[in-house]
């Protein structure tokens, strides 16, 4: 076999399973059993439409049976390698197919669309090797090898069957556009229930060719999560094969996503938001755990809305679950989650965590601030902060995002409040941004339903040491997008008693 491991197909997913490395000619890609799934699933998609491109194997579109794919695919053989003419030479019945070049020709290239219209996802398991400590090198002969090689025996094919040379080479991702080295790690898992996550391997590099443009079943989040008195890992069966887990940083907590094959998507784009754990930190105690993607309807008794979360007063974490089911293919219900259950043990520790976004602001009098926008979703945190980047440009002469959304305040021994945050990225409406930094930030996003309504925008906006740092609050504002700027009711309007304060914190009011 071409690949050096395996391969599967769920949904609009491939998930290429490596050991070691790619095929590495165009004879090994189209002799590969990936190439011969491809194909397969090709013709038979172009029967259920009856296709006028079938015609290129010379007879009725149900006489086309699996031994003229095989007399298909050598026909590609001697095409990656020599001119149209060649075909009927080496192979007897070949001549069918190069009937009509401009058919054949028609043929590959919807072929080639049809392979980059899959999310491609490539799943390095070296455990032997321990390639994990040359991520480079391993990245390099995966990711980088497949893509032109995948482009290369397409050109080849191509000009094989015009005679001629293309004058303008387009080099789009044709390999995987996503690759990880995940790897077995004895992590401190409890006992019991727990030990079914063991053989789940853990995420410890990732890379991924951006812009990605994905478009899960999902634009929106609905419902809450609920909090249930049985953890769910009792009712839940894991295979492991088919998870990932995920440990992210989660301002000073370690929490593990495990992710279901259905939902690779979303869950590896938690690479733009999460800080990636390293082993130093996967050696501290486990906060939390969430399974995103359970399959079956093992949660459905659980709660109403079976997106929920179990307190494990015992071991010290929280457990939390959501189904695979299409309804719940949104981002929203990873980020949520996971912030979720970051507020709760905070609170456990006796800080305070905010619904807000934090940036420390830098004048070109070397004045600086840090401010607190505290807000709901849709109450314009993000929108402020996007506009102190376009109108303070002039008086700015640095602005970091500690906060994009939620985190942490805390007291230090001498009085001052001190701000933490939580993410390294943010998960913001495209809307909300203006295009100039949208489209300067395209080499690094994650663009989600992008042809839809809300469609949303994963990038990076900040380092972990910035979320971890530790900031003296200067200011807090609530973000007040419901009421109209006039004589009663200023741009900027001094809360003057604490229970004001409080009393417009509770209310929580947000028009969105």
């Amino acid at each position: 076999m071409g690949f050096h491991g395996t391969f599967r197909f769920v949904n609009n997913k491939v998930i290429i399973l490596l050991r070691d490395k790619v095929c590495e000619t165009p004879e090994e890609l189209i002799t590969s059993e990936l190439f011969l799934e491809v194909v397969t699933r090709f013709v038979n998609d172009l029967k259920r439409k009856q296709a006028p491109l079938l015609q290129v194997f010379g007879k009725p579109i149900h006489e086309i049976e699996y031994t003229d794919i095989h007399e298909l695919i050598r026909v590609f053989q001697v095409l990656g390698k020599m001119p149209l003419e060649a075909v009927p030479k080496l192979i007897e019945a070949g001549g069918r197919f190069i009937a009509n070049p401009s058919l054949l020709q028609a043929f590959v290239e919807d072929l080639y669309n049809y392979w980059r219209q899959f999310e491609r996802f490539i799943i390095c398991d070296s455990t032997g090797d321990r390639l994990d400590k040359r991520p480079y090198r391993t990245f390099n002969s995966t990711i980088e090898s497949l893509t032109h090689l995948v482009r290369q025996t397409y050109r080849d094919i191509a000009e094989n069957i015009t005679g001629q040379h293309s004058n303008i080479y387009r080099q789009v991702r044709a390999g995987a556009e996503v690759a990880v080295i995940a790897l077995p790690k004895d992590l401190a898992l409890p006992d019991r229930q727990y030990q079914q996550l063991r053989s789940i391997p853990i995420i410890r590099q990732l890379l991924l060719y951006p812009p990605l443009l994905l478009n899960p079943p999902m634009n929106k989040r609905t419902g809450k999560f609920e909090r249930i008195s049985r953890n769910p890992l009792e009712l839940i069966e894991v295979t492991p094969h088919e998870w990932l887990c995920y440990p992210a940083k989660v301002g000073p907590l370690l929490i593990l996503v495990y992710i279901h094959e259905k939902f690779f998507e979303l869950g590896l784009s938690l690479c733009n938001l999460f800080e990636l754990a390293d082993d130093n930190f996967l050696n501290r105690p486990i906060d939390a755990i969430y399974l995103f993607g359970v399959p079956g309807n093992a949660l459905d008794t659980l709660a109403p809305m079976p997106t929920v979360f179990y307190d494990d007063l015992e071991h010290h974490m929280i457990t939390a679950a959501c189904p695979n089911k299409d309804q719940f293919g949104y981002f929203g219900y990873l980020k949520k989650m996971v912030l979720t259950l970051h507020n709760i043990k905070i609170m456990q520790q006796e800080k305070m965590p905010y619904h807000g976004a934090m940036v420390r602001l830098v004048t070109k009098n070397n004045r600086s601030w840090t401010v607190l926008i505290i807000g709901d979703t849709g109450a314009g945190k993000s929108e402020t902060l996007e506009a102190f980047r376009i109108f303070g440009d002039a008086q700015i002469e640095e602005m970091i995002i500690i906060a994009d959304d939620m985190g942490s305040l805390d007291i230090d021994p001498k009085g001052n409040v001190i701000g933490y945050g939580t993410e390294v990225g943010a998960f913001v409406r495209l809307d909300d941004l203006q295009p100039g930094y949208a489209f300067g930030q395209l080499d690094r996003s994650i663009i989600m339903n992008p042809n839809q309504v809300n469609a949303r925008i994963v990038l990076p906006v900040t380092t972990y040491e910035h979320v971890m740092k530790g900031y003296a609050v200067d200011m807090v504002l609530y973000a007040n997008n419901y009421e109209d700027v006039d004589e009663e009711h200023p741009i900027i309007e001094r809360l003057t008693t604490p229970e004001t304060a409080l009393h417009i914190f509770r209310e929580g009011t947000a028009m969105s």
